[in-house]
């Protein structure tokens, strides 16, 4: 269904959330979507939820689409799925821990307007705070996508700048592109999907912006468990897979060499007493897990590659040389 006083205007958004166990949270996200000054379609993924999402879903005013999976599918496993249901011209990604601003929908699709060429367009999420917890993603060095924190003119009224990726949380992305470049990997689960799909924009010769007049408050971890061993899991294969995929040839068999040669040094460094990091991503039992999806999704990430080089216009190189450490600098 249309939402948020359509009058005479067709949609031009789908807004997906997708959703797991949100009870909680996801009303306040749903209520701020119903307030929007923009129409659109609302489309909920729920991933198998089994706390009464699906009774909140079905009794809310906004009377939702809701495609139901039989099992969770993870934030890119439900993204994908919500792809194929998408017939708009932008499909807009959203966390159900977010409540956007009633002018975020009009901050998006603004932005995309005065920018045929960008691709995506982020959104500016502040913490419940206030501080600024991402004002698009940049690309490190060795590869990592990095929320970028406040910067000048994130204030609510700067124009539109240009980042390396969107954050995944509240963002804007062309249907056709996105389609045409591969869609979401939804076999990540979670995490990188964004900067994945950043990449493949980039290589398509798209560019990615920031639209700090949209602004969404988070409540980052309210539907994951950032610094978990699984988080960590997720986040270190899908950036090895990511840069298989996407990077030069070069840095993604460098990044995959330091992990594995920082994986074996873990225990000789442990045996001679020198120190090492205590988070998740540090242990040896974790490291060796991440190397064995990697290595087992390597064949389909090159095959990727190779299609994903048929349809590029920009080089990999070029891409990589213009970004990696920009914001570092």
């Amino acid at each position: 269904m249309d939402t948020a006083d359509p009058g005479t205007t067709s949609a031009r958004s789908t807004v997906v959330i997708v959703t797991w166990r949100a009870r909680d949270h996801l009303e306040h996200c749903l209520d701020a979507l119903a307030a929007q000054t923009r129409p659109h379609r609302l489309l909920v993924v729920d991933n198998a939820s089994d706390d009464g999402t699906a009774d909140l879903l079905r009794a809310h005013p906004t009377a939702p689409e809701v495609l139901r999976l039989p099992a969770n599918s993870g934030y890119a496993g439900g993204m994908a799925a919500a792809l194929r249901r998408v017939r708009t011209e932008f499909m807009v990604w959203l966390n159900d821990d977010a409540v956007p601003a009633r002018d975020w929908l009009a901050a998006l699709e603004d932005a995309a307007d005065a920018d045929p060429g960008a691709g995506a367009v982020s959104s500016l999420l502040r913490a419940e705070d206030g501080t600024v917890q991402s004002a698009g993603v940049g690309l490190t060095p060795d590869g990592h996508g990095r929320d970028l924190g406040a910067t000048t003119g994130v204030d609510g009224t700067a124009e539109p700048v240009e980042v390396f990726s969107f954050c995944g949380g509240a963002a804007l992305v062309r249907t056709e592109p996105l389609r045409a470049l591969g869609g979401v990997p939804e076999s990540y689960f979670c995490y990188y999907e964004d900067t994945d799909t950043a990449w493949r924009l980039r290589l398509g010769g798209w560019r990615v912006l920031l639209a700090p007049a949209a602004g969404v408050r988070h409540a980052h971890g309210a539907s994951s468990a950032p610094g978990s061993p699984r988080f960590h899991r997720w986040n270190e294969r899908n950036r090895l897979v990511t840069l298989v995929r996407c990077a030069p040839l070069p840095v993604a068999l460098r990044e995959v060499l330091r992990f594995t040669a920082i994986t074996a040094a873990l225990p000789l460094r442990r045996r001679l007493g020198r120190p090492t990091p205590d988070a998740a991503n540090f242990r040896v039992g974790l490291r060796l897990g991440v190397l064995g999806e990697t290595l087992e999704r390597t064949p389909e990430a090159l095959r990727f590659r190779r299609e994903l080089g048929r349809r590029a216009v920009l080089d990999r190189t070029a891409v990589w040389r213009s970004w990696a450490g920009r914001d570092e600098r």
